[in-house]
């Protein structure tokens, strides 16, 4: 019987080809981006799921309040003094591990000539194999990162600096400053790890007093460079440790002007499970992922397909009723309707196959697209991992019963007579399910038209608005502050090029984040006291604001010619005006400031402009020069040559920097690199939209055939009597537009809730406009024009004579 059903199946799509074509094409497409989705999905959420121990591992993170009590700073890092004092309070931990990144240059002794900036350096603690789950290739993982002066390096870094030789024992000079031993190989972390590492140095490498300090590390609470990791029993309950949490502070932390420890820090404990989709913190290892993201192209991935299914529905609709005396014929000759079900699941279950096999090619071809676009590494296997088969076996099922479910459950429910009297084709009129289904996929393709506009609106408004300083024709480096580098005289050097406008040394570049403040205190009264919200730090120099041609709003800029200024001179931009209270900008000139112990005066307020992205308001800052506190050099270049530019500036630079390799950014594309998710984003939502809407006029095409069939008679007659091709194309179309109008409905309030929530990551951002919402309507509307008049006109084409006679 299951025989006879595949081969009158393999007749029927046979015999209609047109119809197989189009049902394989919009199932193939809608499972195609259904898998890749998949792929992507499942990716995101392994994330640091190989450790063994994943469900146990907890990282700290740090929270700083300002005076009144609101979340000033959030980081995913922590000073270093707290590591004595939780190994001695919290002695349930398994384990407690830490790290600390860092970036060098790196060469082999004997090869001073060949240097490597590298950026994936960490100082780790001795136990951190214990805590994750790293494959140690060469070396004892216990012992590896015990003594200090010891590195474990990556195969891929043992190849670069060692070819085929055994590295262990070997040598790295790191900085040109002091060298450390290899002690240990191992392979790189999966790609699914919130942080990578190429080199692991001993933590007790700090303790040297060249570097950091062991004295200097146990009472240093301000310097949150360390990311520290609880590994706890199993089924351990972490809010035992958390109702401790404020007693720990109130006895370890030192008070802070008047405050008790967890009065303005709080430590909590975040899962290492959450951290790539949960956790957006103010410093972080890396670019985490986003759950909205998993969630929005998630429910995208299950709309297309389930539109894929409703296109088979109708186009199955549309053919049926030249199946309708096949089933009552059938029936007649004893059939039972179970038998006719399972023809019509057989014949479903089979496009499906065929469509299946057609996507799985086309997923594997688009893998490479879809890496280079997530910047990640999937591969034809992840599509053999058991989750994914059984997924597609799910797919099969789900997309084959789905679709074939209606035409067969709805023809076979009629009895022969009523089918050999021509009743069926009545009922098929009136198919209230199939316009439910038609709006359905158009309210969907409707919010994806609507949600495009609106992302690429807000891109557009993010990438074209004043950030209040110059960045075209920038470029910056990390240089550091190494002391036996003449950085004036670098600086001097550079501007006597016809190409350089302006150099200045600084702690932070625009587009980076302001993270550093140490507390700042005005006058009040006859004393000075601490501001009710936290001021940022930036150290510059006397070149920055010119550099940058950051606009004053009051004041003077800092000058050579006033000594002070090099110590006590501050300047404020307009939002630390505000929050500190002063009346105007001028009213804060000459003003008692303090800031991390140092007094002195306010000098200038200097208009805000956007330091970090515009997901982020502008916060108050302050500039002040610390010549000890800088890492970053920024070169404003003229008009003219850049890249005869840029090398006469690798010649300066080697010559001040001979230890250093030459390397740079433009400081726009580190600005538009800011907005790389957003421009991921829409184009991803461009591609479904355009897909979405492809996918419903083939559904839309199919209905449009069936309804010409229905009143294929119908049409005849008019025509007779002396109906225009006009109208008739008119009475054909007005019924589909109507759906189409009530689509637009729907979708408009749904798609104005999902962005007006999706614009709330942004600090600035642009106002939802009402034209968006009928601007999507008429572009889908022209689209259902489009497609349902091409038939509607076919069948008015259609000679009446042929229309009218009888079967």
């Amino acid at each position: 019987m299951i025989r006879n059903y595949l081969k009158i199946a393999f007749r029927n799509l046979r015999k209609q080809k047109g119809f197989t074509f189009i049902n394989i094409a919009g199932l193939a497409i809608g499972i195609t981006c259904f898998l890749l989705i998949g792929l992507y999905v499942k990716d995101e959420l392994s994330y640091d799921r190989f450790n063994k121990n994943a469900d146990r591992i907890y990282r700290v993170t740090r929270i700083f309040k300002s005076n009144d009590g609101t979340v000033s700073l959030h980081l995913g890092h922590i000073a270093p003094a707290f590591m004595q004092y939780f190994q001695s309070d919290f002695t349930e931990a398994e384990q407690i591990t830490r790290l600390f990144g860092a970036q060098s240059v790196v060469n082999r002794p004997e090869n001073p000539e060949k240097k490597y900036q590298e950026q994936r350096m960490y100082f780790a603690e001795a136990n951190l194999f214990k805590v994750f789950s790293f494959n140690v290739l060469q070396g004892n993982p216990d012992k590896a990162l015990a003594e200090p002066f010891t590195v474990a390096i990556s195969k891929p870094m043992a190849e670069k600096y060692f070819g085929n030789q055994d590295p262990i024992g070997k040598l790295l000079k790191i900085d040109s400053k002091y060298e450390l031993r290899v002690s240990g190989v191992f392979e790189p972390l999966p790609t699914q790890s919130h942080f990578h590492a190429d080199f692991l140095m001993s933590m007790s490498t700090l303790n040297d007093n060249r570097i950091y300090g062991k004295d200097e590390m146990n009472r240093d609470w301000g310097g949150n460079n360390f990311s520290t990791y609880f590994l706890m029993p199993k089924g351990y309950d972490m809010s035992r440790i958390e109702s401790r949490m404020k007693s720990f502070l109130d006895t370890h932390l030192p008070a802070y002007d008047g405050r008790k420890g967890s009065q303005y820090s709080d430590l909590t404990f975040q899962k290492l499970t959450d951290i790539h989709l949960y956790s957006h913190l103010d410093s972080e290892h890396e670019t985490n992922g986003n759950i909205k993201y998993v969630y929005t192209f998630s429910a995208i991935a299950f709309f297309i397909l389930l539109i894929a299914c409703i296109n088979y529905m109708n186009l199955a609709t549309a053919r049926s009723a030249g199946r309708a005396k096949e089933v009552g014929l059938r029936k007649v000759v004893g059939a039972v309707r179970s038998q006719l079900i399972g023809q019509f699941l057989s014949e479903s279950l089979l496009l499906t196959v065929f469509a299946l096999a057609i996507a799985l090619i086309a997923t594997v071809l688009l893998i490479p697209v879809l890496n280079d676009f997530t910047s990640k590494s999937l591969t034809f296997t992840n599509l053999l991992d058991y989750k994914i088969i059984l997924l597609i076996i799910g797919i099969i099922f789900f997309t084959g019963v789905l679709a074939g479910s209606y035409p067969a459950f709805f023809l076979t429910a009629f009895q022969p007579v009523e089918v050999l009297k021509g009743k069926i084709k009545n009922a098929m009129k009136n198919g209230r399910l199939r316009q439910v289904l038609v709006v359905m996929q158009f309210s969907i393709a409707c919010i994806l038209i609507i949600s495009t506009a609106i992302i690429y609106k807000q891109l557009s408004f993010m990438l074209t608005q004043d950030a209040g300083y110059q960045k075209n024709q920038v470029i910056v480096m990390r240089v550091g502050n190494d002391s036996s580098v003449d950085f004036e005289s670098f600086k001097q050097e550079l501007k006597r090029q016809s190409g350089v406008k302006n150099v200045s040394h600084s702690s932070r570049t625009p587009t980076g984040r302001l993270l550093d403040s140490q507390g700042a205190k005005v006058a009040k009264g006859d004393s000075l006291a601490p501001t009710s919200t936290e001021i940022k730090a930036l150290s510059v120099d006397h070149d920055y604001l010119s550099t940058y041609e950051i606009k004053l709003a009051a004041g003077r800029d800092f000058s050579r010619a006033f000594k002070s200024d090099d110590s006590t001179g501050y300047i404020l931009n307009e939002a630390a005006v505000k929050s500190i209270g002063w009346k105007s900008n001028a009213d804060a000139i000459d003003e008692i400031f303090e800031y991390g112990g140092t007094k002195g005066k306010v000098i200038g307020v200097v208009k805000d402009f956007h330091f970090e992205s515009l997901h982020q308001k502008i916060v108050p800052m302050v500039m002040f020069i610390n010549k000890g506190w800088r890492s970053w050099l920024s070169i404003n270049m003229a008009a003219g040559d850049f890249q005869n530019t840029i090398a006469n500036i690798e010649k300066t630079f080697k010559v001040y920097m001979p230890n250093t390799p030459f390397s740079y950014q433009f400081l726009d594309e580190r600005f538009n690199n800011q907005y790389q998710a957003e421009q991921k984003q829409r184009s991803l939502f461009m591609i479904f939209a355009g897909i979405s809407i492809f996918i419903s006029c083939l559904g839309l095409f199919a209905l449009a055939a069936f309804m010409a069939e229905q009143r294929r008679k119908e049409i005849g007659v008019r025509k007779v009597l002396g109906a225009s091709v006009g109208s008739i194309t008119t009475l054909l179309s007005k019924d589909f537009i109507k759906l189409v109008f009530i689509s637009i409905l729907i979708a408009s309030p749904i798609a104005w809730y999902a962005m007006s929530s999706w614009l709330t990551d942004f600090a600035y951002r642009i106002d939802i406009e009402w034209w968006i919402f009928p601007l999507a309507g008429l572009l889908a509307v022209l689209i259902a024009v489009v497609t349902v008049s091409y038939q509607a006109i076919a069948a008015a084409l259609v000679n009446p004579v042929k229309s009218l006679k009888s079967e």
